[in-house]
């Protein structure tokens, strides 16, 4: 596959998921979620694939949404917001619900979307200088559709601390908040995460994909509901005048009027 994306997987079985627009910090186009979403269907069919790493070219792991994709969004009618929010919902759920252990080797900063993604990972790795933030609130939007997994992965007295400030936080308090498993060295990482993958490949992969889908059944409802519901709070964001404000002052380098 090629474009945003690429995919690359060993004799083992192991396929590693790059994010693969380095010169665009990684940031989630539309081109992007179709890949990401084509990724998690073809790679979930494939018999001989017995574990996916997500993993990220370049100096950062991913920095959220594509702003010009955002931008997009208020030229476009209701309708058209809400087709795309729906992509981006769908995509995650895919990711979410692939049946293969999905292992986040995460690196560089994480913001907004990108946080999505390392929450529907089985399991996440990252470096120790890794840098996070949910960002959206500061630029008058909500982390809508990566919601039910951010919430299912922390918790909400966790979420509460990080999901509506938007300021920073570090590889440390990441793996307080239960959003990493571990934070190792840059230049361990990659060993860290084969200890993740390796013990999949003594186990019976049709068990360990029953395992996970009853193990998302236990776990909070993220059904087609909640999915509607967060794909309608991010349509309305795009359709408000925050949102507008405050991606139109990004993009023009000015302060937006509620910052500080």
């Amino acid at each position: 596959m090629t474009g945003t994306i690429r995919i690359e997987t060993d004799a083992r079985g192991v396929a590693t998921l790059w994010l693969d627009r380095a010169d665009k910090h990684n940031a989630m186009s539309a081109a992007m979620i179709a890949e990401l979403h084509a990724a998690a269907d073809s790679l979930g069919a494939d018999g001989a694939c017995r574990v996916v790493v997500l993993a990220a070219a370049g100096k950062t792991f991913c920095a959220g949404g594509d702003l010009g994709w955002m931008r997009a969004q208020f030229a476009a009618d209701p309708a058209q917001r809400k087709a795309e929010a729906a992509t981006l919902a769908h995509m995650l759920r895919a990711l979410n619900e692939i049946p293969k252990p999905l292992i986040g080797r995460v690196h560089g900063n994480v913001f907004g979307g990108g946080i999505g993604l390392l929450s529907v990972c089985d399991v996440a790795i990252g470096a120790d200088d890794v840098q996070m933030a949910l960002t959206e609130t500061r630029l008058g939007l909500i982390p809508a559709t990566i919601g039910p997994y951010v919430a299912a992965r922390m918790g909400e007295a966790r979420a509460r601390r990080v999901f509506m400030s938007g300021r920073r936080f570090d590889a440390a308090e990441a793996v307080e908040l239960g959003l990493l498993a571990r934070a190792v060295p840059q230049a361990d990482l990659d060993v860290a995460v084969e200890a993740e993958v390796a013990p999949y490949l003594d186990c019976a992969p049709g068990a360990v994909a029953r395992a996970k889908a009853q193990l998302r059944s236990l776990g909070p409802r993220i059904d087609d509901d909640v999915i509607a519901d967060s794909i309608d709070a991010l349509a309305a964001c795009w359709a408000g005048d925050e949102a507008a404000t405050g991606i139109a002052a990004f993009f023009d380098r000015r302060t937006p009027p509620w910052r500080s």
